[in-house]
């Protein structure tokens, strides 16, 4: 008998193979012979296309142990592979773990992860509970509902209840995280809530434990996954509720590789298994915003924090007002009011979105900037290695360098701009008896940010200089006092997305303060006199800025009232990449009525050794538009050397 299997590889078609005497259905895993090797394979829903080609079919090896794939899973990757213009084999890889699909997990493994129903009983207060009633409504149908609520008001207990209710009918709960270094804090807060251990799911856990969960996951020993964007293409037997924690995120958006947005993603795949989805915020989207006003997503709101805590106050410190002494970033207004905060025993932050100590090293005598080699852009001196980095291909280098001009042989080097280590430093000067941290991916991914972030609960670092991580869902219960060492860094540039990116981060990091019911304030030092850019991303009601920035986008044919899709052409023969681009958007240009802009030249014009050309299409909002481009791909000839990335709905246009 003749059955269509899918590969994970980048065939966007199932082949055909002969079944022999095996009893196959869709879904069903199985060992296939292809070219030298052995493969694991998935019996598909459809054939690949006629082929006036005859070829001797193989046969299938064997069929795996594995407990098949649903059919609704299965209709969810042809979906996400039309419409992220990904071919469906390498949508299947995204589920497989490695290529491959885990046989036999000792069952003795899933005993931690076992739901036990010892949930642990919490007060809801009104608002939560009628919150909580909402989510509840036709929780055994596909819909979309947004919990919006402001920070620190109790949205987390409240999809806590709303997925108790799941689990106990015997479906399994998806929790959708945007950053790691979240997972530690969340996951002792949902074992305080259910008494079980929830499944882990990111690029940082183990292989051995992966194994374990994609196992268990497929034969309904796990109940909840917690996951980063990853989690949402593990095999679930019996999925029942999908939630994704700030939807807001730009995380969720996976930028490299195969790209795609999970938390739209997510939403999908809730609608091929007809199941529900809540996204979660204090600040919605603008998209999610959007269908809110569509009424397409339903929507409850939580306004009073727990306790009844206080947002904090927010307060101006003017640049050309409060000069900054030579060499400091923080002005002695600010130092005055931290120190009044301090002696409260008050926690303090310090937030700079910037890694490392300075993102610009240039030597005096020679002029020489320190700029990546690989990658069109400059290196950031991180001075706690010594090391001079990229953060787009890793490159590292000592900050050690023969001076042409210098007669004695070494560059004399001088920093431009600040970083968190920068501002560690000064800080360490203002207050040497207070205990710090700092407080971005490079420092809590590693081993001990369990501990760091134990002592910040706990009161034992005052003062913590952060990066944008700093932002995302974690709970510092002293936390009173927020300096914005520079608010007006965020503010520069041309990004679409911008001012909605502020409004979410300011809203997130403020959030962050005050949650114990104590006086906070936050401080933003700027020396942008236009004081209403810094009142409307600050505002306690952010639909207003919402509201405005709709009608931008709308008047100006924007997204979310338009398709836009990125082509990223790269390689690293700039000639040959060039010509090619523009011969592509001339081929699209007399086949397709796209409005296609470009090429230009992207604002990173070269990372990793390659050079990166841009075409951006706008064109109507139906999924139509991938297909056709889809076939304009595969009918047009792309040479070796030449890569290129498809970018649907891109949130970065770097």
């Amino acid at each position: 008998m003749k059955v269509p299997i899918l590969i994970p590889n980048i065939f966007n078609h199932p082949f055909t193979y002969e079944s022999g005497n095996i009893d196959l259905k869709i879904g069903d895993f199985v060992l296939i012979p292809f070219g030298k090797s052995k493969l694991t394979g998935v019996v598909w829903d459809e054939f690949e296309k006629e082929n006036k080609k005859k070829f001797v079919l193989k046969k299938i090896i064997s069929k795996l142990n594995v407990s098949s794939l649903n059919k609704e899973t299965i209709s969810f990757l042809n979906w996400f592979s039309k419409y992220n213009l990904i071919p469906r084999g390498m949508a299947l890889k995204l589920l497989l773990l490695g290529g491959e699909a885990i046989e036999y997990v000792n069952f003795k493994e899933f005993n931690k992860f076992k739901y036990k129903n010892k949930n642990k009983i919490f007060s809801l207060s009104e608002e939560q509970r009628l919150a909580l009633k909402n989510l509840n409504n036709e929780n055994d149908k596909f819909r979309v509902h947004v919990l919006q609520g402001t920070t620190g008001s109790g949205k987390t207990i409240v999809y806590f209840e709303s997925l108790k209710k799941i689990i106990k009918k015997g479906f399994q709960g998806l929790i959708m995280l945007p950053e790691i270094g979240l997972t530690s804090q969340f996951q002792e807060k949902f074992e305080q809530f259910f008494g079980f251990t929830p499944a882990i799911w990111h690029s940082k856990v183990t292989k051995k434990n992966k194994k374990i969960i994609w196992n268990g996951v497929l034969t309904e020993k796990i109940s909840v996954v917690i996951g980063a964007r990853s989690s949402l293409f593990l095999p679930f037997k019996k999925l029942g509720l999908i939630i994704v924690d700030e939807e807001h995120d730009q995380s969720y958006k996976q930028d490299e590789g195969l790209i795609y947005n999970a938390r739209d993603m997510a939403v999908s795949r809730a609608y091929f298994e007809n199941i529900p989805v809540n996204l979660v915020t204090a600040v919605p989207s603008l998209e999610t915003f959007q269908n809110i006003k569509l009424k397409k997503y339903k929507v409850s709101k939580i306004f009073n924090r727990y306790k009844n805590a206080s947002l904090p106050n927010y307060e101006i410190i003017d640049l050309n007002k409060f000069e900054l002494p030579a060499k400091s970033w923080i002005s002695r207004n600010v130092i005055e009011k931290v120190n009044q905060h301090l002696n409260n025993n008050d926690q303090v932050l310090f937030f700079l979105n910037r890694r490392g100590f300075s993102p610009h090293v240039l030597c005096k005598n020679c002029l020489k900037v320190f700029s990546c080699p690989n990658c069109s852009i400059n290196l950031v001196f991180h001075k706690s290695t010594r090391k001079l980095l990229c953060h787009y291909c890793g490159f590292k280098n000592d900050l050690i360098r023969e001076c042409k001009r210098n007669i004695s042989g070494s560059c004399k080097f001088t920093f431009t701009g600040p970083g968190v280590e920068r501002i560690s430093e000064e800080i360490k000067k203002f207050f040497p008896n207070k205990k710090q941290t700092i407080f971005s991916s490079d420092t809590m991914t590693k081993k001990d940010s369990s501990k760091i972030l134990e002592n910040i609960v706990n009161n034992k670092i005052s003062i913590l200089i952060g990066t944008q991580l700093i932002s995302k869902g974690f709970h510092f219960p002293n936390l009173n006092c927020i300096v914005v060492v520079d608010i007006d860094l965020l503010s520069r540039g041309h990004d679409l997305r911008g001012g909605e990116k502020n409004l979410q981060l300011y809203h997130q990091l403020s959030g962050r303060a005050g949650r114990e019911g104590k006086p906070a304030t936050v401080y933003y030092q700027t020396y942008n006199i236009n004081k209403n850019m810094i009142k409307d991303i600050t505002d306690k009601n952010p639909e207003i800025f919402l509201n405005k920035e709709l009608e931008i986008r709308k008047k100006n044919n924007l997204p979310p009232f338009q398709r836009f899709i990125s082509l990223i052409f790269s390689s690293n023969d700039e000639k040959k990449l060039q010509k090619k681009t523009l011969e592509f958007k001339n081929y699209l240009n007399s086949n397709l009525n796209f409005n296609v802009l470009g090429p230009v030249n992207a604002p990173l014009y070269k990372i990793k050794n390659k050079f990166r050309v841009r075409l951006l299409i706008r064109a109507k909002k139906t999924l139509r538009t991938q297909e056709l481009l889809f076939d304009s791909i595969k009918n047009f000839k792309i040479e070796k050397g030449i890569k290129l990335s498809v970018d649907v709905d891109p949130i970065s246009f770097n």
